[in-house]
């Protein structure tokens, strides 16, 4: 069961989307960046001046992130905290601008949530972030690459590739993961696959990490897909089967499970639920966010995915839960030898 909230704790939730505008906010004006340049606390006033702000906009938007915890302020002047150092400032050692972009982006969706409800349909085109919108596709895939970036640490270390040679990465956005766990492991060959403009930006971000001859960005679409039978050591399936209808996950695990060579291993990472589908709390929720940007899109049960694993013709499998701060759990399966 939920956390039963009390009288006040209802009030508060009512209003708990003013902390997330204010972050967005300080996010596209810079200030958490503007601030970190300057190398010292800065005043309304130079804020207002780099960041090219109205000084009365500008001293409300600072005292409501004082307010919300996101700034420091010393008589009239404001500094970052030691958190919003490292996640809330460009290139920052935790840095998760790009990732809060994409919640920013679907703000606007989870205002028509009632409007999902009555009809059961995404209330903007997933072709929004997928190819259709350049900018905003590209926003994703950063976005993506950011949030990657910070759970593949966790992650990376849980995968045992002892042995392989060759991984296949579907739906590899960004294509993140398969640089990590290249990196990881020097003899690993990782092909990833994912729509062409998503490919596209993985290209980029695979070059851009020295990576080009490790990691291929195949242009591909892992719904029809067919793949070279038995070619693979190992497939991995990160943070894309939540926006699949059953059928179709059963179809993308089955020509997953061709691709692989007898004894090969199959990695599933993704939002889960347990049994109930609602715990972890965030999960439960972030399956609305699913439905409202993509047509399938929801948070399925590991106990669920188990049994679509068995369908596909796999075996031993298996659920580890990765560390905090992503509630991603890791499903491990194998193809039979015989």
């Amino acid at each position: 069961m939920g956390h039963e909230r009390s009288l006040q704790e209802i009030i508060d939730l009512a209003s708990a989307y003013y902390g997330s505008a204010v972050l967005f906010a300080a996010l596209e004006t810079g200030l958490f960046t503007h601030i970190a340049q300057a190398q010292r606390p800065l005043t309304v006033a130079e804020l207002a001046a780099c960041a090219k702000l109205d000084p009365r906009g500008a001293r409300l938007l600072l005292d409501a992130c004082v307010a919300a915890g996101l700034l420091r302020k010393s008589g009239e002047t404001y500094e970052n905290t030691a958190a919003g150092k490292q996640a809330l400032v460009t290139g920052g050692a935790h840095d998760v601008t790009k990732a809060i972009r994409y919640n920013q982006d679907v703000y606007a969706a989870w205002g028509r949530l009632a409007t999902f409800a009555r009809s059961g349909q995404p209330v903007e085109p997933p072709a929004h972030h997928l190819g259709d919108d350049p900018e905003r596709t590209r926003r994703f895939v950063l976005a993506m690459h950011g949030r990657a970036l910070g759970i593949g640490r966790m992650v990376v270390p849980m995968i045992d590739l002892a042995g392989c040679t060759r991984l296949l990465d579907l739906a590899g956005g960004p294509g993140t993961y398969a640089v990590l766990l290249a990196q990881a492991h020097p003899a690993l060959q990782c092909v990833t696959v994912d729509l062409p403009a998503v490919s596209a930006v993985a290209a980029e971000l695979v070059a851009a990490a020295g990576m080009t001859e490790h990691v291929t960005c195949r242009a591909g679409d892992y719904h029809t897909d067919l793949y070279e039978e038995a070619a693979f050591d190992a497939v991995t399936i990160f943070g894309a089967l939540h926006q699949e209808a059953p059928e179709m996950i059963v179809s993308i695990l089955t020509r997953a499970c061709a691709a692989l060579r007898p004894g090969g291993r199959l990695f599933v990472l993704d939002m889960m639920t347990d049994a109930t589908r609602t715990q972890p709390v965030f999960s439960a929720l972030f399956a609305l966010n699913m439905a409202l940007t993509t047509d399938h899109g929801w948070v399925f049960s590991d106990a669920e995915l188990h049994t679509w694993l068995q369908q596909a013709g796999f075996e031993a499998c298996t659920t580890q839960h990765v560390p905090p701060p992503m509630p991603h759990w890791l499903v491990t399966a194998r193809k039979p030898v015989h």
